[in-house]
Parts: structure tokens; C-alpha cells; sequence
């Protein structure tokens, strides 16, 4: 019998995503958490042929399965700690979604809004996403509802994050994103993102101001927050 231990594989990426994400910092946690996240998946050949995703669009979400490419370096621990336990408290490896894993290999499910044909090239507009810019795609997969769509229990993580931040811009911001026809839906973007509250935990119970900074599209956003109000400062073109 044939031992299967230090058995290694080869997985090659069948495309990369062009997301709005553009750092680490601020992506949403889990991915739905912002549906104004728009991204596209840029197959590469020959996994871009149009026969690939024909029929794709009867389904309303897709699986993607990627690699954790920013922090595979880093290697893995048995142990980590997840936002949702305050970023203090740690837990196995296997009971998060952290991107501190083994083989650095991650899963979203995210929705379908169109299959993209140009030259006979396929690539793939979702939404919903919480995938850094240039991510490697490694697999995609249909959401079967029947199968996928189970009663099930979530541990610490049973329920989306409370929203408890409001959302405020300055009038000289929301004259400038009046401006940026290219990208609708961006205010909506930058509302749905920051009411995640991406500080790190131990900045959330401090009555200190300070300014953060984060980069979305090609808009570098800086924002600060008083009490339970993040305001919205400054937002700039790269």
C-alpha cells in the first residue's frame, strides 16, 4: 500500500481577479458583507475558451476557490486569532477562516452577475467579494442551494457582525464622488466597507483620533472616528 504522506500537488491558477481591494487592510471579513464589491475574474487561456462557462449564468452565486497569495509566505500556525473573538482570544486554525493556513488556499461564495464574451474570450463579473486585487483563482464552482444551503451552526461566528458604525462624508468628498461616473456604486462601496469597522480591535475601545487610510480603485480614502461615527475626510486619485 502506497503511503500518501509529503504526497505533493501542483495547482496552476485558471485566472487572477481585478478587485476594487487594492490592500488587505479593510477587506471585508467574510465575503457578502459589501455587495457593492464588484469584481472581475480574468481567465487565463486556455481556461478562457467561451465553451468553459457556457451555461454558467443559469446559476445565481458561484464558489471561488483561491490562493492566499499576500501572506503564503508567512506560513501556517495551529493556533490564530480571529476578529471575531476580539483579535486577542486563539483558537484552532481549522475552526476560522484565516488566511494563515497550510496551503493558503481560501473559499468565497459570491454572485454571479454576468458572463463576460469578448474575442472569444470568456472572463466573469462578481460581486460581493472580499478578494484582494490580483488574487489567484484557482477553481470555480456553482452554488447548489440544495446541497450547499444547509441548516447549519456557525460557533462564535453564528451571525454577521453587528453594524454599529454610522457613516458620514465631508461635502468636499461627496462633490468628488459625484464626479467619478467610472465607478457608480462607489459611495456605496466606501459606506459598506467602513461600516465593518476594519480598525484592529485593540484601536475599537480608545477615545484617541486618528486618521486611517485605506485604498479602493484607484482612491486612496482617509477617514477618522469619533465615538461610534467614522467621517469620511479626504478621498483622492492615485
Amino acid at each position: 500500500m502506497t503511503s500518501l504522506d509529503n504526497q505533493q500537488y501542483t495547482v496552476n491558477p485558471i485566472g487572477f481577479i481585478q478587485s476594487p481591494f487594492k490592500e488587505k487592510f479593510a477587506i471585508p471579513r467574510q465575503p457578502r458583507l459589501a455587495s457593492s464589491a464588484h469584481g472581475i475574474i480574468k481567465l487565463i487561456a486556455p481556461y478562457n475558451h467561451p465553451d468553459a462557462v457556457r451555461d454558467l449564468e443559469q446559476f445565481s452565486h458561484l464558489w471561488l476557490i483561491f490562493r492566499f497569495h499576500q501572506t503564503a509566505q508567512q506560513g501556517w500556525n495551529p493556533l490564530v486569532r480571529p476578529p471575531r473573538l476580539g483579535g486577542n482570544k486563539k483558537t484552532g486554525v481549522f475552526s476560522t477562516r484565516s488566511t494563515f493556513r497550510p496551503n493558503s488556499i481560501g473559499m468565497s461564495a459570491v454572485k454571479l452577475e454576468r458572463v463576460i464574451i469578448n474575442k472569444n474570450q470568456a472572463q466573469i463579473e462578481v460581486s460581493g467579494i472580499d478578494l484582494l486585487d490580483g488574487t489567484p483563482i484557482l477553481d470555480i464552482k456553482p452554488y447548489i442551494p440544495y446541497s450547499d444551503a444547509v441548516d447549519a451552526q456557525g460557533g462564535f461566528a453564528d451571525a454577521p457582525p453587528a453594524i454599529t458604525m454610522s457613516i458620514e462624508f465631508s461635502e468636499a468628498v461627496l462633490s468628488f464622488i459625484a464626479t467619478q461616473t467610472q465607478y457608480p456604486n462607489l459611495l456605496a462601496l466606501i459606506t459598506q466597507v467602513l461600516e465593518q469597522d476594519p480598525r484592529p480591535a485593540y484601536k475599537k475601545n480608545t477615545d484617541q483620533i486618528q486618521q486611517y487610510g485605506v485604498r479602493l480603485y484607484d482612491f486612496n480614502i482617509q477617514w477618522q472616528v469619533v465615538n461610534n461615527t467614522t467621517l469620511v475626510t479626504n478621498i483622492s486619485q492615485v
